[in-house]
């Protein structure tokens, strides 16, 4: 598809140009994160890419280092317990993310499509595959962050994905953008320990 080579190319130029202008942020997030609890700075996290392959994603550590490993965070007992103080801030506003401007730049990840499962989250890839969904590079956002996030079901999760295969093109990876930045902005559908959080409710926006 010509749309993924060109996609390709403003994912690189786009990070590069972001890593540079964010540096500062960078440097700061590094010296709270140091400050506030022992442990790696980056935390980094066997995820499910396009093809199926694995990589490893990289995010700036929220949680304290004697988490439980290869656990999502929702089917950890009370998550709050194991997220530091910078962490909470860096998970609301979504700052956490921007250490996968790395990713995109390596070819790992793309600004928009479907968030890379963890390794082990069989029933989401499984779901996944009904849609042809890893045909496509994992995403920093994608449809599904912006339809309910850590609210959503994993079918609801699965179909959205789906739909973003069968639709992706340049505006729709712009108006995901856009929408991104206004869900970040109101901080809407975070909920720690929440994948289908809210299961009577399947009504997806």
């Amino acid at each position: 598809m010509w749309y993924l080579k060109f996609k390709r190319f403003y994912d690189f130029v786009l990070a590069l140009l972001g890593l540079i202008i964010l540096s500062p942020l960078y440097l700061l997030l590094v010296i709270l994160i140091k400050v506030d609890s022992k442990g790696p700075v980056l935390f980094k996290q066997k995820r499910v890419g396009q093809y199926k392959k694995h990589f490893k994603i990289l995010k700036f550590r929220t949680m304290k280092i004697d988490t439980p490993a290869n656990t999502p965070t929702h089917m950890l007992e009370n998550p709050n317990q194991w997220i530091t103080k910078v962490g909470k801030f860096l998970r609301k506003t979504s700052l956490d993310e921007l250490p996968q401007l790395i990713n995109i730049i390596k070819g790992d990840m793309s600004f928009v499509g479907p968030r890379p499962a963890l390794w082990n989250q069989y029933d989401l890839i499984k779901e996944r595959e009904k849609y042809n969904v890893h045909s496509v590079p994992a995403g920093v956002t994608g449809k599904a962050q912006v339809s309910g996030r850590d609210q959503l079901l994993i079918p609801d999760k699965a179909k959205l994905d789906g739909d973003y295969v069968k639709e992706i093109g340049l505006w729709i990876d712009i108006k995901l953008v856009i929408k991104t930045c206004i869900v970040i902005l109101r901080s809407d559908g975070v909920v720690e320990g929440g994948t289908g959080s809210i299961e009577e409710n399947t009504d997806i926006d």
